[in-house]
């Protein structure tokens, strides 16, 4: 039921893309690029966890990665005496562009570490392998190049790669609405919201609401800066809210490539205490 889902969801975005795609660079696609004249502005999927609604140029591809994402949680939910540490290195999202409205994306957890510690009998798990393949489509239905506002769709399906339980036990899937908005004095708002279903550890799927804010604007030339609000509710109330407070900073190199760094904090005992993260997008 899962992939028939996800595979239907997959569909009617490639249907309507033709219907949203805008008549003036409609005739570009992955075979037949867009000139590099007529490219958009480049925007990224990160460093923020709200997702862009803004599809890449058709027949083009942007790499969008974690060089380093450190995370650290001692507050459980279950006030359990325990320290995990997490470490992913170079975790990509390859986007391609098929459509001026569509594009692929590819993303993958390359390198994982993970500790469990007990902290009262000083004994630790260490995992370390590859992590979990998301597959997923975005599709722009308004605001891809002009207006103040822009909006998506993005159906994605996560497949069980990982190694040494360090992803998913089984297929997971959702559909993650972003909105983008320009306000007045050259502020940008976010907004998402994401309909996950996942898998418990009873192998049962079962409906996360995630929703996040996030407000950024430039600093000075080519360095920008966010802050975010973001939670994930359990309705079904299996697993405690997570709400975190992000802050970052994006730096420009040229008009393709995009440094990145930021920190998120949590506000819940469900999130990790800390994240620090640093990235790097490029695009071709």
């Amino acid at each position: 039921m899962a992939k028939l889902t996800i595979l239907a969801l997959l569909a009617l975005c490639a249907l309507a893309s033709a219907a949203f795609a805008q008549k003036s660079k409609s005739e570009f696609n992955f075979l037949n690029p867009t000139p590099t004249d007529q490219m958009r502005e480049m925007n990224t999927d990160r460093p923020d966890k709200t997702e862009d609604p803004y599809a890449v140029d058709a027949g083009h591809v942007q790499i969008e990665m974690d060089l380093a994402n450190y995370s650290y949680d001692r507050r459980n939910p279950q006030q359990e005496a325990r320290r995990v540490q997490s470490l992913n290195i170079l975790s990509t999202n390859f986007r391609v562009g098929l459509l001026d409205n569509l594009e692929f994306d590819l993303i993958s957890d390359n390198l994982l570490w993970s500790r469990d510690e007990d902290l009262r009998t000083h004994q630790a798990d260490e995992t370390s392998g590859a992590g979990d393949t998301t597959l997923r489509l975005k599709l722009n239905l308004w605001g891809n190049d002009t207006g103040k506002s822009a909006f998506g769709l993005l159906p994605f399906i996560t497949l069980p790669t990982a190694s040494d339980d360090l992803g998913v036990q089984d297929t997971e899937f959702g559909l993650i609405l972003p909105l983008a908005l320009q306000l007045p004095h050259d502020f940008s708002l976010g907004l998402m919201s994401k309909f996950d279903f996942i898998r418990d550890d009873h192998d049962d799927l079962n409906f996360i609401w995630v929703n996040s804010i996030t407000l950024g604007h430039d600093i000075v030339k080519n360095l920008g800066a966010y802050i975010e609000l973001f939670s994930a509710l359990d309705p079904d109330r299996t697993s405690s809210t997570e709400i975190t407070l992000d802050l970052g900073l994006t730096y420009a190199l040229d008009k393709n490539i995009q440094l990145d760094a930021g920190l998120n904090l949590a506000l819940t005992r469900e999130g990790d205490d800390f994240n620090p993260f640093i990235g790097l997008s490029i695009r071709y």
